[in-house]
């Protein structure tokens, strides 16, 4: 699981203690991009951090819900 993030921004704050938190529980390894640091993701994902991606796949925009997290992980 990745989380795109940017310093400073409370949503992604949150959503990386969500991914902290769930994947702990679940055994998953997770991690974060910056999107500053990299042209290509600030070329497609500035305006909409955090972006969580599960296997690869987009799964949540700004908002990381727990309870969806946990079952896309099992």
């Amino acid at each position: 699981m990745v989380v795109v993030t940017r310093t400073g921004c409370h949503l992604c704050e949150e959503a990386e203690r969500v991914a902290a938190a769930v994947c702990r529980e679940a055994g998953a390894s997770w991690s974060t991009l910056d999107v500053d640091a990299d042209a290509d993701l600030r070329a497609r994902f500035s305006d909409h951090v955090p972006v969580t991606f599960v296997d690869g796949v987009r799964f949540a925009l700004w908002f990381l819900d727990p309870d969806a997290l946990r079952a896309a992980l099992q």
